[in-house]
């Protein structure tokens, strides 16, 4: 073809595709509603493939029953899991992770199920959620979430409790809990994340780099636990029976959790299956209570997850912020890394229920290492020396400790600087014990004449 000919058939080309999305843009708003199509009435964030399967018997009775519209983000692919099922494991387990969770919800009626695609950590000794925080780049991971709120518009929040609770101790669990509590917060502020609400330079083209997305509050966000016991979360939220019977499916949610759980077979083999087959539920049949950690509609806190929702959206409503603690000049100790980060985010986000939801707790297994860091705050202008001293039950033993010190324990001696904070890293080892029990750690500390403390960790030392 000669050059000027194929100057002409671009020319025409071209004609034709302006031509095309004139007429286009004839027959399409220019400024749509959201896409009503992924629009939810809860959404659920969960940090592995499996973990809404603690759930899963409520979530039947709200897609199945009461007709919710329900969508689910898992924030990992579950590449660090076991494989009861295959030889496949890593990236090849997690594609199957995918699939069964898909699988799973699916059966439950609900189709659409998004991934943040974190990194699977598995914590070494006591889960801490800072290191999950950090493996799963934290602002990357906050910024996803931040989306599929935007994106499915949801009424209702409901997402893991973010707390060391005994049976609780997995730190994606609780990293998924803060990164839904700071996604709830910040969806509805389009200074966060703006690029995800400004509008595409021309959405009926190509190439658009800004999302389109709208700004979104959400009304309300409930925590669930799969903590070992639940007698902290009773009367904070609503409890719902597993034994109940569905009226559209005509069996129990406990069978329906039962199959849901049943496809996450990598994870769990086929011991659901068996379950179902031998009518053996009771693991299923236990109430399943939410912690209900914040509304903006009002409404009983024991009363349903949707009561007091309605459909028109509300305003932005901030929350108070971190804002440092008053008559700050002074001596003082607490437990470190996540314990001290939830004492500052709990009032941060508004989570009036959490402070006194629990004491600081931990579980760990008959004999088995596991370390403990303290923070000792120095506020004053000159240095200090902290005394610290570990009160230990009958049995338990101080492994190491991190810095150096000039008395053997159970007394160390360490200096912290002016206006400075040193951070002691204690490692202990749990006694060997026949019979699970609690136990309790206290520290102490004496410093510049005063007696500071006592900081205590209540321990559920498992069985034998």
């Amino acid at each position: 073809m000669r050059p000027i000919s194929r100057r002409l058939a671009l020319i025409n080309w071209l004609s034709v595709i302006t031509l095309a999305q004139v007429a286009q843009s004839q027959q399409t708003p220019t400024n749509p509603p959201p896409d009503e199509r992924f629009k939810a009435d809860i959404l659920v964030i969960s940090p592995h493939p499996d973990d809404e399967s603690t759930i899963a018997g409520y979530l039947a009775k709200a897609v199945l029953d009461e007709h919710r519209r329900v969508a689910v983000v898992v924030t990992t692919r579950g590449d660090a899991g076991q494989n009861l099922v295959g030889y496949e494991q890593a990236r090849s387990l997690a594609e199957i992770r995918e699939i069964e969770t898909r699988q799973a919800l699916a059966s439950i009626g609900i189709d659409h199920v998004f991934f943040l695609r974190a990194p699977d950590t598995w914590g070494q000794d006591v889960a801490d959620v800072l290191r999950s925080l950090e493996t799963s780049n934290h602002g990357s991971s906050l910024g996803e979430a931040v989306r599929f709120i935007r994106l499915t518009r949801p009424e209702v929040v409901i997402t893991m409790l973010p707390a060391t609770v005994v049976g609780e101790n997995h730190e994606d669990h609780q990293a998924a809990g803060v990164i839904a509590t700071e996604a709830f917060d910040l969806a509805g502020d389009p200074t966060w994340f703006p690029e995800q609400v400004a509008a595409p330079e021309d959405r009926l083209w190509y190439g658009n780099l800004m999302e389109g997305l709208r700004a979104w509050q959400p009304k309300k966000l409930y925590y669930y636990t799969d903590a070992s016991h639940l007698d902290f979360v009773k009367g904070t939220g609503p409890e719902y029976s597993m034994t109940a019977v569905s009226p559209s499916q005509h069996v129990s949610y406990a069978r329906l959790a039962a199959r849901e759980l049943s496809f996450h077979r990598t994870q769990y083999g086929d011991d659901p299956a068996k379950a179902l087959a031998t009518n053996n539920l009771h693991d299923y049949e236990q109430p399943l209570p939410f912690v209900l950690a914040k509304s903006l509609v009002g409404g009983s806190v024991i009363g349903d997850i949707m009561d007091g929702v309605r459909s028109a959206p509300i305003a932005f409503a901030p929350v108070r912020g971190y804002r440092p603690p008053e008559n700050t000049a002074g001596l003082s100790i607490e437990l470190g890394e996540g314990w001290a980060f939830y004492r500052r985010f709990y009032p941060a986000h508004n989570l009036d229920v959490m402070p006194g939801l629990l004491s600081p707790e931990l579980g760990v297994g008959s004999g088995q290492h596991f370390p403990v860091l303290l923070l000792l705050h120095n506020t004053t202008d000159k240095p200090v020396t902290f005394h610290l001293r570990t009160q230990l039950p009958q049995g338990w033993i101080v492994d190491s400790t991190s810095a150096e010190h000039a008395h053997p324990w159970p007394m160390n001696t360490f200096t912290a600087a002016a206006h400075s904070d040193f951070t002691v890293r204690i490692r202990l080892v749990a006694p060997r014990v026949e019979k699970s029990q609690w136990q309790t750690i206290s520290w102490t500390a004496d410093a510049d004449g005063q007696q500071i403390g006592p900081v205590t960790l209540r321990v559920y030392v498992g069985g034998q």
